[in-house]
């Protein structure tokens, strides 16, 4: 069988309800919030880019704590917000409540979104949706819910430069299942248009940076194995050596994109920023 068949075959015997199970449990380990507040400006940029004008519905699919819906509602946007894991979405309500922006923060799928067809004029994901493992059906669920005309915004990591780095560290301690196509195929032109491409009329894409700042790689190290899901769950599924190992590897990667020449870490994080027009 041909290497491309066979990953046809091991791709449409993936039990998508239980990896995504098991994903919905990695991301509720610890708290992607404290993640979250170190990349506020990429949420700031693509709604930016993407220019919803007051009065505009909205929705954050993959939402997290509320980063891209409260920019959103800050514009007087009508926002709901989407996460599958509840205590982030409880988050995003009391961030919600604290800037005293209106936001409709529910518990949900990305993968089956409960709204109707062309319901927002403006749907964004950040950091969000590229994570989904059933990628067409994520796919065709921005496309469905956005308006003729929409746009549809993301933030993606990229193969190359720290998010694909990052991933491949993280990988290699705790393997994704065979079979899944790798999310970073989100953060690629091709990949991008094999996606969403038979729905839009255009995609622009900018390579774009964030840079997070810690007071030292070390305190980076522990605040993401605290905190970030991902990274969380490798580390309890290794044993001492095995997370000596990783605590290296993260760091020797957090130093290579460290810009900060004072001791501290001000790691420069490239993505691809996408927008989209819905057909």
């Amino acid at each position: 069988m041909p290497a491309s068949d066979k990953t046809v075959s091991i791709s449409a015997q993936l039990d998508f309800k239980s990896i995504t199970g098991r994903q919905q449990q990695t991301w509720a380990t610890g708290d992607f919030n404290a993640i979250a507040m170190t990349i506020v400006p990429v949420a700031e940029a693509v709604v930016a880019a993407v220019n919803p004008h007051a009065g505009a519905r909205v929705l954050d699919v993959a939402c997290g704590s509320g980063n891209t819906a409260l920019v959103a509602a800050r514009r007087f946007c009508e926002v709901t917000g989407i996460d599958f894991v509840p205590a982030l979405v409880e988050r995003g309500r009391q961030r919600a409540t604290a800037e005293g922006v209106t936001v409709d923060f529910r518990e949900g799928d990305a993968q089956a979104l409960p709204f109707a067809n062309g319901t927002f004029d403006a749907v964004f994901s950040t950091f969000g949706v590229m994570f989904a493992p059933n990628q067409e059906m994520a796919a065709y669920e921005l496309l469905r819910v956005c308006k003729p005309g929409g746009r549809i915004g993301m933030a993606n990591w990229m193969p190359t430069e720290w998010g694909g780095d990052f991933s491949r560290t993280i990988a290699k301690y705790a393997p994704p299942p065979a079979g899944l196509k790798p999310a970073l195929r989100w953060g690629t032109e091709e990949g991008l248009k094999e996606l969403l491409g038979s729905g839009t009329s255009a995609i622009r894409t900018e390579r774009k940076t964030v840079t997070m700042y810690y007071r030292s790689i070390d305190q980076a190290i522990e605040i993401f194995r605290r905190y970030f899901g991902p990274m969380a769950r490798a580390f309890q599924a290794i044993d001492a050596a095995g997370q000596d190992a990783l605590r290296s590897d993260v760091a020797t990667l957090f130093d290579r994109y460290n810009r900060a020449t004072d001791g501290t870490l001000a790691m420069e994080c490239a993505y691809l920023q996408v927008v989209a027009t819905k057909n």
